[in-house]
């Protein structure tokens, strides 16, 4: 059986050794390594490459979202556990958005956290007890997004952005669910031209198909809600 490798990250060492007691009595789970800062964590895993990153927010140096952030950019595999003294679901959309695939309060019970180390590292999202995959998180990010708001550029990245104009355009629609003939239809464009455009985005944004530009746009803020929503206008040319 292949274990799952996972990383701890929080400056307390009592609560690190409370988090290694709990994970060791799992057959298939490993604890590669642990770090108490945001620095230290990020070299870490760069060197470990754990497949679950357990960590906490309120590191020294970089903090847990911070640390989640760059290891999103750098496209690194391991899948971040959040761990927080502070339940508050805007801090969970705003801890998911910027990469994580889990979020709880430190006073989660054992089982749970350990179901989330086991789901997270499948590639599935955990909220509590909800659990979706990639296909499911891009419509939750959608809703936290209206609820909560997000502009481009909050979360402290570089704001370019490859794509064009009519490319954005048609990515706000995947967003939000269309299919290529409904898209075609919207835009008074062809149905090969719309495709030819995915191609096109899914190749600039580095990633394998619909799903994933959806939840990788989302994530950065780029889709201006009001842009995506039905319109009456006469379709483009």
């Amino acid at each position: 059986m292949r274990k799952i490798n996972v990383m701890v990250v929080d400056d307390h060492p009592f609560f690190r050794q409370g988090l290694r007691d709990v994970l060791a009595a799992e057959q298939d789970l490993q604890i590669v390594g642990e770090a108490s800062d945001g620095n230290e964590a990020l070299q870490l895993i760069r060197e470990l490459a754990p497949d679950v990153v357990v960590m906490d927010v309120n590191i020294p140096s970089l903090n847990g979202i911070q640390v989640t952030r760059k290891l999103r950019a750098e496209q690194s595999s391991a899948n971040v556990v959040i761990l927080t003294a502070y339940d508050d679901e805007e801090q969970v959309f705003h801890a998911i958005r910027a990469g994580a695939s889990a979020y709880y309060p430190k006073d989660v019970t054992p089982d749970k956290l350990v179901t989330a180390i086991r789901e997270v590292s499948h590639g599935r999202y955990v909220i509590g007890d909800l659990v979706m995959d990639e296909a499911q998180l891009a419509p939750w990010l959608l809703k936290e997004t209206e609820r909560f708001g997000a502009a481009a550029g909050d979360l402290g990245e570089e704001p370019f952005n490859p794509l064009s104009p009519r490319e954005m355009e048609i990515l706000q629609y995947i967003t939000r669910g269309m299919s290529n003939k409904e898209i075609a239809r919207r835009l008074g464009i062809s149905h090969q031209t719309v495709k030819n455009h995915i191609t096109a985005i899914l190749h600039k944004l580095g990633v394998k198909d619909r799903t994933q530009a959806a939840v990788y746009t989302l994530r950065r803020g780029w889709v201006r809600l009001q842009d995506t929503q039905p319109q009456d206008n006469a379709p483009k040319t």
